[in-house]
């Protein structure tokens, strides 16, 4: 959907597709038709945006085979959809029956990242709708904490360099501008948007900058203005809520202790590097609890739980209710649908309800629909 901002500049909403267990270019087709084909007409929206992840080898496909990615063209455009950004984060397998570490992997210190990277923006450069001319992808934030050395941080740079470079490249032969965007995450090397700022202060920063995710800032127990006075370009906001249980309230937290995905948890005063681990008696229980595990946006888990709305609702405000937008791209990232307790056996209905939401949101800000 896009929506124009109060400044005349038009803001692009999605939600991401790696909800969706789509590692081959099959698989993306049937998910174009099934879910988000539905989503769309549940909206009654003329165009719906997808923050479009590719599996590595659906990436290679496209990029080995351009009949196919004019093919992808013309399925999105059919069937009203468009795409001006892609999830770059995960590399292979996200809906696999565990993930966890896993998808910090390849990491930023490995030029299989970079060459993937790479990769996704030659395919956006060729997804992008012909009256835009920016797109974005977002990325991990270098890599997991551990094993963290000299040599990894040196391979870094070198790749951000040259991915500033081939983005550039990219731009002078398609006229497209791609920039990528790190997404800071509790226990990897970058956490913070402070500590963004300290890495990115000196990059090229018509290609490199920051994507924001609500749910991680908000288990990081960061400001929402925080984005906003790095400095840094924020290419993509991704809207999404992290789950929330007050002092001596956890227990309840143990119907969301799954195996799929990492679920960091942080107190004001302690950390743990998954829930089960928190709920072991790795954080003090007379502390609220901030969870890594992306709810939907419109709704609420059973009390005593809570979620991180009220800080989404203060950051959309930071970055989007201003005079100009800090950002122009919004991404719906509830990636959990499919392990989440009690979630619907059809998830269209519930992205549906988020964007729906998220659109009321952005309205309240001024924005409309165009």
């Amino acid at each position: 959907m896009r929506l124009r901002h109060p400044d005349g500049s038009t803001v692009h909403l999605s939600y991401c597709t790696n909800v969706h267990a789509a590692e081959d270019l099959p698989g993306i087709h049937g998910q174009l038709s099934g879910v988000a084909a539905r989503v769309r007409r549940l909206l009654g929206v003329e165009r719906l945006g997808l923050g479009l992840w590719l599996s590595r080898h659906a990436a290679a496909a496209l990029t080995a085979r351009p009949e196919e990615l004019a093919a992808l063209r013309e399925r999105l455009d059919a069937l009203g959809l468009e795409v001006v950004t892609l999830n770059g984060f995960p590399y292979r397998g996200f809906q696999d029956e565990v993930v966890k570490h896993r998808v910090y992997t390849p990491d930023w210190a490995d030029a299989e990242r970079l060459r993937h990277t790479l990769g996704l923006a030659g395919i956006l450069a060729s997804l992008l709708p012909d009256d835009v001319a920016e797109g974005t992808i977002s990325t991990l934030p270098l890599a997991w904490r551990t094993g963290w050395t000299r040599e990894k941080a040196a391979a870094v740079t070198a790749h951000l360099d040259a991915a500033a470079e081939g983005l550039r490249a990219l731009a002078a032969r398609t006229g497209k501008v791609i920039r990528l965007g790190l997404e800071p995450e509790p226990g990897c090397v970058v956490e913070t948007t402070s500590q963004a700022r300290a890495l990115l202060g000196d990059v090229d920063h018509d290609h490199l900058g920051l994507c924001l995710d609500a749910c991680h800032m908000a288990v990081g127990f960061e400001e929402p203005g925080a984005a906003a006075a790095t400095g840094l370009p924020i290419v993509k906001l991704q809207a999404s809520c992290a789950l929330v249980a007050p002092p001596g309230a956890q227990r309840a937290l143990a119907a969301f202790d799954e195996p799929r995905f990492l679920h960091q948890t942080r107190s004001a005063t302690g950390y743990a590097d998954d829930l089960g681990e928190a709920l072991a008696g790795g954080l003090p229980s007379d502390e609220s609890w901030r969870v890594h595990f992306h709810v939907p946006l419109h709704d609420t888990p059973p009390p005593p739980l809570t979620t991180s709305a009220p800080f989404l609702r203060d950051l959309l405000g930071a970055l989007l209710g201003r005079e100009r937008p800090l950002t122009r791209h919004v991404e719906v990232e509830t990636y959990t649908w499919n392990v989440l307790p009690g979630a619907p056996s059809d998830i269209a209905h519930g992205i549906a309800a988020e964007l729906h939401w998220m659109r009321a949101q952005l309205a309240a800000l001024g924005l409309k629909e165009t």
